[in-house]
């Protein structure tokens, strides 16, 4: 009998599981993708306003790994699937901050907001230097973490984590620099600071373990959008997708496991020698709870912010000097960050499209806002940032998008890495967590953790057979 695998969510986590599924176990595998929405990519989403492609997600990823001068995960997988020659890179444009209703070029030599060198972020923020001294022993010992805000209060002042590094993790987490785990969010730093005694040498170290070639860059596209990679990721895995089937119990039996799919009306029952829940920690948590409770309960511990994603295609030459900026949460703007897409990938065309953020965990009010009212709050708030630093007009729109992302961004608070190895400790091996909320946001790292748990549940069906 060939092996049975199931992978119960179809965002680009789960695609890239089942693709490297494909590749461990051959063709002969039964790989099946259960994914609860009838469309799959998760939030990897393409679609057009005015005529444009836009994304309704992430418009571009890391070209490489951040650990390290390698390849990310994402440009390997285009690679894999075909459309390593269809990658595109934004221009090589600064980005801003907006500082006292300004916008001010983002320092460069930062990692994450944090500086390398103090005398580089003065224009936006002014750091107390005097309060990071070498104490003769690392700022963190083996094993410990902390929360961001926390770190970087104590050794650089309010000021460098107010305006520069909360509105970093903002625009990726749309959360909070005081509550966002260091070893999660930046383990390159939680790595260095083991070692380091001073949070700018910790810095240093940090960007010279990952140094990137001057001239090269960060990002990239695949052209044509973001579904191009879902689908060529769907074809090359081979899988069988069962679209609107959420799964709804998981069940061990004496061979493997027993899923129980579809709505109460119409619940099927499949078996598998092996699962990957490539889900977010909610829904991941209730199908381990009638079996594995303390797992569960360590699981649904991660708590999302939930984010709105606000396209507006503009008539007129707006052209920034910047690809965007981001708003420190004390600006008292919806607008978390602005993108100039037209800018930033230059797009010569109109209309002009620009893309706003929305979207504060802890503050979320402003998503209660009918999509009609919220386009007329960001397109006000873009039109004031850009009068007052550039003296610039934004056109109204003649067309405009609203995404809505319910639950989108996981909340790593201090320790998520132990407790994320905790759950996968505790579960049996031929079952296997994968996403975003265990292995970090971003493309590359949800596709690495698909891979992982593949490359997990391989090991295990192999070790059963022997």
């Amino acid at each position: 009998m060939p092996v049975r695998v199931a992978v119960v969510g179809g965002g680009i986590t789960g695609l890239a599981a089942a693709l490297r599924l494909r590749d461990r176990l051959g063709l002969a595998a039964e790989i099946t993708v259960y994914e609860q929405q009838h469309q799959l990519g998760g939030k990897l989403r393409t679609g057009s306003l005015a005529g444009r492609t836009a994304e309704r997600g992430a418009d571009a990823f890391l070209i490489r790994d951040p650990s390290g001068g390698e390849e990310s995960a994402a440009v390997a997988l285009a690679r894999r699937v075909g459309l390593g020659d269809e990658l595109v890179h934004p221009r090589p444009l600064p980005a801003a901050v907006l500082v006292d209703g300004e916008l001010r070029p983002i320092p460069a030599g930062t990692l994450v907001g944090v500086p390398g060198d103090l005398d580089r972020v003065a224009a936006v923020a002014q750091p107390a230097a005097e309060r990071d001294r070498d104490a003769g022993r690392p700022l963190l010992a083996a094993g410990a973490d902390v929360s961001v805000g926390e770190l970087v209060r104590r050794r650089l002042g309010d000021q460098v984590v107010d305006r520069l590094v909360d509105p970093m993790l903002g625009g990726v987490y749309a959360g909070r620099a005081d509550a966002l785990s260091l070893a999660a969010t930046m383990p390159g730093l939680a790595a260095a600071c083991r070692t380091e005694p001073t949070l700018v040498g910790a810095v240093r170290a940090a960007l010279a373990a990952a140094p990137r070639p001057a001239g090269t860059p960060v990002f990239a596209a695949v052209r044509g959008g973001m579904s191009r990679l879902v689908e060529a990721v769907e074809a090359a895995a081979g899988a069988t997708v069962r679209r609107g089937r959420p799964v709804r119990e998981l069940v061990p039996t004496g061979a493997g496991w027993r899923l129980v799919v579809g709505s109460t009306r119409d619940a099927e029952q499949v078996a598998a020698d092996a699962v990957v829940l490539a889900l977010p920690s909610r829904p991941a948590a209730r199908l381990l709870r009638a079996e594995h409770p303390e797992a569960a309960a360590l699981v649904g511990e991660l708590d999302y912010a939930s984010v709105a994603l606000v396209t507006l295609a503009v008539p007129g030459g707006v052209e920034p000097p910047w690809t965007g900026f981001l708003v420190p949460a004390a600006e008292g703007t919806a607008v978390k960050a602005a993108t100039f897409l037209s800018q930033k990938w230059g797009l010569p065309d109109e209309p002009r499209l620009v893309r706003a953020s929305v979207g504060r965990y802890g503050d979320e009010q402003v998503l209660r806002l009918a999509d009609d009212a919220l386009v007329h709050r960001v397109h006000a708030e873009l039109g004031q940032i850009l009068r007052h630093s550039l003296g610039q007009d934004l056109p109204l729109p003649v067309a405009a998008h609203v995404q809505r992302w319910g639950g989108a961004l996981p909340q790593y608070a201090p320790g998520h890495p132990d407790r994320v190895a905790a759950v996968r400790a505790a579960l049996p091996d031929t079952l296997l967590l994968a996403g975003a909320g265990y292995d970090g946001v971003g493309i590359p790292a949800c596709i690495r953790s698909g891979q992982t748990a593949a490359d997990a549940a391989t090991a295990a069906l192999e070790q059963s057979v022997t």
